[in-house]
């Protein structure tokens, strides 16, 4: 069977870099790589970017013209189609289905539901809350039956179920951050 090649939550974040505009690959790169966004959790050189810039225009997710300047090479730039769009959306209200992908993947979820609006982003952690409740319930449900039999198993789902809990405080953090007009 051929392998599915899905998109990359890299990718669709940068879908929502052009959600409210077309841009050319260096100027997504200065939104990216700002230090005061996205800049802090994700790095991405510009060669990655490019390529998976073409990736999105391969897959349909975005469409390219080519912009002529009169003293400087022609450069490329990125649109968002109506796949592209509509995947965008899908993709930010959606929670991450590992909790090893909140570090990453939340982030630029969250980054980008807070433009869509407070509204979005409140949605955006509700469904990331449930899902890590749900982790958090399985572990341990998992973890009781370990504690005497299988210590070092226990230890290590204990350290999890720990992590799942900072996971739901931080998400109440977040929630807290939001306009207060929504809560």
């Amino acid at each position: 069977m051929p392998r599915v090649n899905l998109p990359l939550s890299t990718e669709f974040a940068l879908l929502g870099f052009l959600r409210r505009q077309p841009m050319h690959g260096y100027e997504i790169h200065q939104h990216l790589s700002d230090a005061t966004g996205l800049g802090l959790v994700w790095h991405l050189k510009q060669s990655q970017l490019y390529a998976l810039l073409s990736k999105l225009e391969r897959e349909g997710y975005v469409t390219t013209t080519v912009e002529y300047q009169n003293t400087r090479p022609p450069r490329k730039m990125f649109e968002l189609t109506e796949t592209g769009r509509q995947t965008f959306q899908e993709w930010v209200q959606r929670p991450v289905q590992q909790g090893r992908k909140l570090r990453l993947d939340f982030m630029a979820k969250f980054y980008f539901a807070q433009m869509e609006g407070p509204e979005v982003a409140l949605q955006l952690i509700e469904q990331q809350r449930l899902a890590c409740r749900d982790w958090l319930h399985q572990l341990e449900q998992e973890a009781e039956p370990l504690r005497q039999s299988r210590p070092y198993d226990w230890l290590v789902h204990k350290f999890r179920i720990g992590q799942i809990e900072a996971m739901l405080a931080w998400l109440d953090t977040c929630q807290e951050m939001l306009p207060a007009a929504i809560h």
